[in-house]
């Protein structure tokens, strides 16, 4: 992570540019828009790759993970239809910079991440930049069951299938967000939950993501 957090003018035409690119391939949200616009992504990356930060693509984060294009980021948020006050369950946190979009949005963030080394990593640099997210150190399977119901699921991870207790941990009317695919690609999939026993099932287009992966990581 930067030492040295500046958030410079630079940083902020940067991000306006950012926003631009992803606004042109499609995304509408003008709160999700904003969202990116604010939180700077180049606080999550090391100080010898910030170049990269603001480049649409995505970057490894150690531990096999990356942070996700800020495309995907934007897709994926859009997709949640997030209202202020939100409660919303992360399955995979990662760098933390999905979390912190959520955050700035004005949802309640839950985030479980299996990798340890990520986890603690997150879990002192999340509040260090101003963002209050609750942050659990687990199997993103299983969801967070102590926690649920939840408005809205995200799975930040290409999942071979849709985890059944993730499901269940939505409230009816509550939306999960989830690539599925067992292979490199996965299609971007929203569950809506209708009632305890009816969901519709959406798909939305191709996607590249690291596996989802279950069990704690082995540190």
């Amino acid at each position: 992570m930067v030492q040295n957090m500046i958030d410079s003018y630079k940083h902020k035409g940067l991000r306006k540019q950012l926003v631009e690119t992803i606004r042109k391939k499609g995304i509408e949200d003008i709160n999700v828009l904003n969202a990116i616009e604010t939180v700077p992504r180049h606080f999550f990356f090391d100080s010898s790759f910030l170049n990269f930060a603001y480049e649409d693509k995505a970057f490894p984060i150690g531990a096999g993970q990356t942070i996700s294009q800020p495309y995907t980021v934007a897709f994926q948020t859009e997709l949640m239809e997030i209202k202020k006050g939100d409660k919303v369950l992360e399955v995979g946190t990662g760098s933390g910079y999905q979390a912190c979009i959520l955050a700035e949005m004005g949802a309640r963030v839950y985030s479980v991440e299996r990798q340890k080394s990520l986890y603690s990593k997150a879990l002192k640099f999340i509040p260090s930049i101003g963002y209050i997210v609750k942050l659990f150190y687990g199997d993103g399977y299983t969801g967070l069951p102590a926690f649920a119901p939840f408005d809205k699921i995200i799975v930040t991870a290409g999942a071979p299938f849709i985890p059944d207790a993730l499901i269940e941990q939505l409230k009816p009317g509550g939306i999960l967000v989830i690539p599925v695919g067992a292979g490199d690609i996965q299609i971007m999939t929203t569950i809506t939950k209708i009632s305890e026993s009816e969901c519709k099932k959406r798909e939305h287009g191709t996607f590249r993501f690291v596996p989802l992966l279950g069990n704690k990581a082995k540190d």
